[in-house]
Formats: structure tokens, C-alpha cells, sequence
């Protein structure tokens, strides 16, 4: 037999398969690849302009879903890696924060007598 032959049966099984596309558990993770998309494109900023405060909750959100993608049944693989990659971006743009925070001077906040 083929490989062509096999692949028909195979992209069938895909589509009906219970993490295929016609379910949330594929269209979901699609989606959430804009969050890693953004990340990217937030690369390119001074890293003056990065929320460490939005950074490190998207942090702990692609962490959770990362545990949840692999703690459910079937598991959902798809989701997983789209969580790995954002954390990995996150985890870089929080980097790039917290190294423009240690590099500004501090600010010294001087008392006004009266």
C-alpha cells in the first residue's frame, strides 16, 4: 500500500478525532497563537514600554494552561505547545523589563522642609 493511500483514512480520523478541528479543544489553542504572535511583535519595543505587571500575568496564564493542557483527557497537545512558546516569549519580554528597570537610576525623593 501507499502512502498517498493511507492518507485519506488518516486526515479523516484527524477530523473527527476529539481534538480535531471540529472541536474547541483545536480552535482554541489556533486562536490563543496571537498571544505568541504579539509577544513577538512586542520584541521589537523599547523595553521601557513593557507592563511587567501584563507580562508576568501572561506568564502564570500560559504556565496554568500549560499544566491544564496536559492534565486533561485527551490531552491537548496543540494547546500545550502554544502556551511553551508564549511562556518562553513572556519569560524573554520580562527579561527585557526587568533589565531596563535595573538599568535606570533610582529616584530620590527628597523631603521639602516647611
Amino acid at each position: 500500500m501507499s502512502k498517498a493511500g493511507g492518507l485519506v483514512p488518516r486526515l479523516q480520523a484527524f477530523i473527527n478525532s476529539p481534538t480535531g478541528p471540529k472541536t474547541t479543544h483545536f480552535w482554541g489553542p489556533v486562536a490563543n497563537w496571537g498571544f505568541v504572535a504579539a509577544g513577538l511583535a512586542d520584541s521589537n519595543k523599547p523595553a521601557e514600554k513593557i507592563s511587567g505587571n501584563m507580562t508576568s500575568a501572561m506568564c502564570v496564564y500560559s504556565a496554568l494552561f500549560m499544566r491544564f493542557a496536559w492534565a486533561i483527557q485527551p490531552r491537548n497537545y496543540l494547546l500545550f505547545a502554544c502556551h511553551f512558546c508564549n511562556e518562553g516569549v513572556q519569560l524573554n519580554l520580562l527579561r527585557r523589563w526587568y533589565e531596563a528597570q535595573q538599568s535606570q537610576p533610582a529616584l530620590v525623593v527628597e523631603a521639602t522642609p516647611k
